[in-house]
């Protein structure tokens, strides 16, 4: 069972990839604009921000599950927390060829990796007590 602490980080977690996603879909292009760097990943392309955001949101569900109903969500947790983790390691990836800057890269430190890490610890944390 996940303690308070933790359920209460999965809820502000879950709000915060919520919010995103649900900015994703509803205003793609001004997501686009918004989040400091995306412009520099190439142009836009509303259908790949909407799905980006789909997933997200999924995320976001996964994490309010660990809320309501923490015995039951180490699953959902380790598929969210692959999701962000394969996400953040696009990023780093992008780094270590050239594509991104170490300055890009500290960018996503607290807005992609720090929510990868956190969601998987969660995930496995949840899983071990299950």
């Amino acid at each position: 069972m996940l303690r308070r602490w933790e359920r209460i980080l999965g809820g502000f977690l879950g709000l915060g990839l919520g919010a995103n996603g649900l900015f994703m879909l509803g205003a793609p292009f001004d997501w686009y604009e918004a989040v400091p760097g995306v412009v520099k990943t190439g142009p836009f392309n509303g259908h790949f921000v909407r799905d980006i955001g789909a997933a997200y949101l999924v995320c976001a569900v996964a994490l309010a599950v660990s809320v309501w109903k923490p015995s039951k969500a180490w699953p959902a947790l380790l598929a969210a927390g692959g999701f962000l983790s394969l996400h953040a390691g696009i990023h780093l990836l992008d780094t270590i060829c050239g594509r991104a800057s170490l300055g890009d890269l500290a960018r996503d430190l607290p807005g992609v990796f720090l929510p990868a890490l956190l969601t998987v610890g969660l995930g496995l944390r949840a899983a071990r007590e299950a």
